[in-house]
């Protein structure tokens, strides 16, 4: 029977690596700390930017949603804040929807 299917012989086995287990290791702790140096440790910079920006919104800002609406704060809570984007006409939004605090006179600018 040897003729339909072939032996399969195994072959010598071979040496490990030099160093070890170490060299399979250092491409892998590079590669991630490429990434924590690249991606993770900017992103975590700018939450901790736009936290600290959140906390400290005041009546009177002016500020910019995600949504791209520009408006002065008249009333800030726990998670919402009024926008007032017209005169007589205010928007109540999350706070974490609000992407950018404007300088002074930025509305009569516009």
């Amino acid at each position: 029977m040897d003729y339909l299917i072939p032996n399969a012989w195994a072959q010598a086995a071979g040496g490990a690596p030099p160093g070890g287990g170490l060299a399979g290791f250092l491409p892998l702790a590079i590669l991630f700390l490429v990434f924590y140096m690249f991606l993770i440790r900017p992103q975590m910079k700018r939450q901790k930017e736009h936290a600290k920006m959140v906390r400290d919104l005041a009546k009177g800002d002016e500020a910019v949603t995600t949504g791209g609406l520009l408006g002065r704060v008249t009333e800030v809570g726990n998670n919402f804040v009024k926008l007032e984007v017209a005169k007589d006409t205010e928007v109540k939004v999350q706070k974490h929807a609000i992407a950018q605090v404007m300088p002074k006179g930025t509305l009569k600018e516009m």
